[in-house]
């Protein structure tokens, strides 16, 4: 009955901006963590970014630091990536993740509920 569906995914030359989104429904996860993680073919899913209910705790990839920004918006249940000076290296499949939990994971294990997944590709 949870579902995470995200939406903005698309194809963007490098240098590029997108902003993903992510909402939630059936269940309120405004006092639990939620974030974003990516995974592209032969690899693991690894971290984006991830946050607690307010955004006092927040961990970024090394590789995204400076240049993605997560957000959300508890009114909404609808967390938010925004994406800035994208590069090739970038292209995956980005994935919503919602805890049980309130305080963020880096890993995929602290994470209940997943999204579809959506394709973003950067152009050179």
């Amino acid at each position: 009955q949870v579902q995470l569906v995200e939406s903005g995914g698309g194809l963007v030359q490098a240098g590029g901006s997108l902003r993903l989104s992510c909402a939630a429904s059936g269940r309120t996860f405004r006092s639990y963590a939620m974030g974003w993680f990516r995974q592209v073919p032969g690899a693991e899913r690894e971290l984006v970014a991830v946050n607690n209910w307010n955004g006092e705790s927040t961990y970024y990839a090394d590789s995204v630091k400076g240049r993605f920004t997560i957000s959300r918006d508890n009114a909404k249940n609808t967390i938010y990536l925004q994406m800035n000076s994208l590069t090739p290296e970038d292209t995956a499949v980005y994935y919503c993740a919602a805890s049980l939990r309130s305080s963020p994971t880096k890993t995929t294990g602290g994470y209940t509920y997943w999204g579809q997944g959506t394709q973003v590709t950067i152009s050179s």
